[in-house]
């Protein structure tokens, strides 16, 4: 057995280790979406990028006042184990950006990852299940609202994977 956690990321620039994480949200993939994780990281780095950190709608001086990144990733990882069953599977609209934010930010600060080495990509999911490798999966989201609140979008996107995961079912 396994848990899906949906998991959506927003950084201050696209390099990990040079931009620093802002805040991410993480949800269990089940009906009620209640169950969520939101953690805002201090900078790790002076450089960034400020049309980057817009988009979180925060500015470099609140992101200054955010929380240490170890306390951040101690307290999620305390939260996956709490809140899962089995191994971990982080799930996003972009495991490239989220899955490699997250990863990095648990070795270095917490010295290992909880979801292993594994991710996946909803988008793909989709593309499978649809037998279509062009699939658009988006409106599988629902109403929930693609804001750039990361909690708001990984809710949207668990949304999605309980879609996908009824289509599966009814084949």
């Amino acid at each position: 057995m396994s848990s899906f956690i949906s998991v959506d990321v927003e950084s201050d620039g696209p390099i990990q280790g040079i931009h620093s994480m802002v805040c991410f949200g993480a949800v269990i993939v089940e009906p009620s979406l209640n169950k969520t994780f939101y953690g805002q990281i201090q900078p790790i780095s002076e450089i960034f990028d400020p049309e980057a950190l817009a988009i979180s709608g925060f500015s470099r001086e609140q992101h200054l006042q955010f929380d240490d990144p170890v306390n951040v990733m101690y307290k999620f990882a305390t939260w996956i184990k709490s809140n899962t069953i089995g191994t971990p599977i982080l799930v996003s609209d972009n495991n490239g950006y989220d899955a490699a934010w997250i990863n990095y930010y648990f070795h270095r600060f917490y010295g290992k990852n909880p979801f292993g080495w594994s991710s996946r990509r909803i988008g793909d999911l989709y593309c499978g299940v649809s037998k279509d490798l062009f699939g658009k999966w988006k409106h599988l989201r629902g109403k929930i609202l693609h804001d750039h609140n990361p909690v708001n979008d990984a809710k949207g996107n668990a949304n999605a994977m309980l879609e996908i995961i009824k289509l599966i079912k009814s084949k």
